[in-house]
């Protein structure tokens, strides 16, 4: 302990509030503080639950410590709040008693608690003294104890306060065992040491918290329940933190998380826990760092997840179906290119590598190439709170192929020049047509970094997956719809198998959900699929439909603008996985032109 830190507390006074179960100890305590210029004291008779309530009602007047003896100090240890010194019985108090008994006792015994007999014992085995010595622990034991003796004629009984008062009830001969000076003067400078000792710890507790609540970093320690333990959290943000953080408390807790990143009052925070193991308990302490480039999650194209939002967001069973060997991909720490057609379930793929990876504790980074703007650029490349400045997380570089030439040649020689590689898990996914080379920005990161490459198919080459695929999305579907639908007609699911599905996956997940809406029969029907199937671009053996491995689209000009607009307004949607933000940002129009159009087109 550096005393240079703490105040001058010597020269203070003690309070001291002492409750004595006899009016001799009063006047003893008394006494003796009358003679000492460290303390001040009050003293109260009062024993066991008297001695309490006189406490109690007293301490309102801000006394340091209390003082008492036996079981009314016991008793005050768990009621008050306030530190509690014990004014003990001495082995001189005992032989002083038994002195006192000598003249005209027979049989003589010592009844009291614990602290009194163990004393007794010590003092009788070393003079040799024939007394019995019996241990209580309650007055109803007490009680017990002291009728025994009384039918087998003890002649006297030394004991403590509880004892004593139940003897003279009882009408038996009865010596109390008195705490003299000595004790009580012990037990005063027991009093002013402990109050020293305290006073140095709060006053050295009080001048770290100041020095935390002027950091930089937010700390907040929660138990294992959630109780609050300690907080720097501005108070204006205590609840929503609190919130966002008791999510994960379990996780921190089992050590299933390291690091991750939280939105506060739209200020994009850096979350760093510890497990800390104290007094038979469990805490999370979490150090939050703010980004000084306030961030929205995921609206500038980065986004940040935590494992228990990538698992939420996972949907599992789908890659069992498309068989995608995301172990085998994790036995090593290589970089990894996703390639596909729109739609083949790249970030998803993605949220299960991380997800099984030895990195899941620390957060999956998604950066969605095709969305950033000039400012999220900087943030990545420029700011000491990019994620590129980061060690220990995965990061999702979604759509590679997506930046322009500038960017992309800026990304690599960061990538290579910070060891990024090496610091970080990194996953990049690129579209790439079934049957075709990968654009030459993934072929480029594919030889620079020795990137493992893993190409999911898409649907049409694998019909045979569709009726499983179609059997977990619609489980999947029923666990939040009220209509239970059993399965497909055959004809439904020829006409499924059959359709090219140009964006894959996802299409086909969106499809089945507008089915399961307006189906109201146990069975999707083949009407109904049809249906739908008509509306969408290119429809199944029509002209345009996708030719199996092309990879490309094209438009049937000799239609109507509108009709063509609205062609290429659903192609932008799919390509974008629905997101009407990006898509409206790279059709350059507003996303309220966008929604105008839609409208226009349900209506």
């Amino acid at each position: 302990m550096n005393r240079a830190l703490l105040p001058d507390i010597e020269k203070r006074k003690v309070r001291i509030l002492g409750i004595a179960p006899y009016s001799g100890m009063k006047i003893i305590m008394e006494q003796l503080a009358a003679q000492r210029a460290d303390i001040d004291l009050t003293v109260f008779v009062g024993d066991l639950e008297q001695g309490v309530q006189i406490a109690l009602s007293s301490v309102q007047s801000d006394y340091d410590v209390l003082v008492s003896r036996g079981g009314t100090a016991k008793m005050l240890e768990k009621a008050s709040s306030l530190p509690v010194v014990e004014v003990g019985i001495s082995i001189y108090d005992i032989l002083r008693a038994i002195k006192m008994s000598e003249s005209d006792s027979e049989r003589l015994a010592i009844v009291g608690f614990p602290n009194v007999t163990a004393n007794a014992g010590i003092l009788c085995e070393l003079m040799q003294y024939p007394i019995d010595i019996i241990s209580i622990h309650s007055r109803e034991e007490a009680a017990d104890t002291l009728l025994r003796l009384q039918k087998k004629d003890y002649s006297m009984v030394l004991c403590d306060m509880i004892a004593y008062t139940t003897a003279q009830k009882l009408g038996m001969n009865a010596l109390l065992i008195a705490s003299g000076p000595e004790s009580v003067s012990d037990a005063l400078d027991q009093a002013v040491t402990l109050w020293h000792t305290c006073s140095r710890m709060m006053a050295e507790s009080r001048f770290y918290q100041d020095i935390l609540r002027n950091a930089s970093q937010q700390i907040l320690v929660l138990k294992e329940n959630g109780e609050v333990i300690f907080s720097t959290v501005k108070p204006e943000q205590l609840d929503e933190t609190i919130a966002l953080l008791i999510p994960e408390l379990s996780d921190v807790i089992s050590r299933k998380v390291s690091k991750f990143f939280k939105n506060i009052d739209s200020t994009l925070y850096s979350c760093i826990c510890r497990r800390i193991h104290f007094a038979d308990h469990y805490y999370a302490v979490f150090y939050l760092t703010s980004s000084s480039v306030p961030i929205i999650s995921g609206k500038y194209g980065i986004q940040y997840s935590s494992l228990k939002e990538t698992e939420n967001a996972l949907v599992s069973d789908v890659f069992k179906v498309m068989n995608v060997d995301t172990d085998k991909l994790n036995e090593l720490s290589l970089p990894v290119l996703l390639a596909g057609e729109p739609g083949t379930g790249k970030e998803q793929a993605a949220r299960v590598i991380y997800s099984r990876s030895r990195l899941k504790a620390n957060p999956l980074i998604i950066i969605s190439c095709s969305l950033l703007n000039e400012r999220s650029w900087n943030f990545l490349i420029n700011h000491y709170n990019s994620p590129f400045n980061d060690n220990g997380n995965t990061i999702f570089l979604k759509n590679v192929n997506a930046l322009p030439e500038n960017r992309f040649a800026q990304l690599l020689s960061t990538i290579i020049d910070t060891s990024l590689s090496k610091r970080n898990r990194l996953i990049f996914s690129c579209e790439c047509p079934a049957g075709k080379p990968l654009p030459k920005e993934a072929a480029e990161l594919v030889n620079l970094l020795s990137c493992v490459t893993y190409y999911l198919k898409p649907i049409r080459e694998r019909p045979e997956d569709i009726p499983k695929l179609c059997a977990v999305y619609l489980n999947s579907l029923s666990l939040s719809m009220a209509n239970q639908i059993v399965g497909l007609e055959p004809e439904a699911l020829r006409l499924l198998q059959e359709y090219p599905w140009p964006y894959n996956y996802t299409q086909l997940g969106r499809i089945l959900s507008e089915l399961a809406l307006i189906t109201n029969a146990s069975y999707i029907q083949a009407g109904d699929v049809r249906a739908l199937l008509e509306r969408e671009h290119p429809a199944p053996g029509s002209a345009n439909a996708v030719p199996k491995g092309s990879g490309s689209y094209t438009l049937d000009l000799s239609r109507p603008l509108s009709d063509i607009t609205m062609d290429i307004i659903r192609l932008v949607l799919e390509e974008n996985d629905g997101n009407q933000s990006a898509a409206a940002k790279q059709l350059k129009i507003g996303r309220s032109t966008l929604w105008r159009y839609m409208t226009r087109s349900e209506g």
